[in-house]
C-alpha cells in the first residue's frame, strides 16, 4: 500500500488542478500516512461510516 501512496504523492506533486495553497497540505497528509500501518484501516472506516449514512439516501433515489 505504501507504493500506492507513494504514487498518488508523485500525481499530486505533478498535478497543476490542485492549488498552490492546498498541495503543501495534501502532500503533508498523504507522507504523515504513508509512514502510518493504521492509515489505510483508517480511511477504510471513515468510507464505511460515510457509507452507512449515504446509503439510504442512494437507495430512497434507486441507485443502490
Amino acid at each position: 500500500m505504501k507504493n500506492k501512496i507513494e504514487a498518488v504523492i508523485k500525481e499530486v506533486e505533478r498535478s497543476d488542478k490542485i492549488s498552490a495553497e492546498s498541495k503543501p497540505l495534501i502532500l503533508e497528509k498523504l507522507k504523515e500516512w504513508k509512514e502510518e500501518d493504521n492509515a489505510i484501516a483508517e480511511v477504510a472506516v471513515r468510507f464505511e461510516n460515510w457509507w452507512m449514512e449515504m446509503e439510504p439516501i442512494f437507495a430512497e433515489l434507486g441507485w443502490v
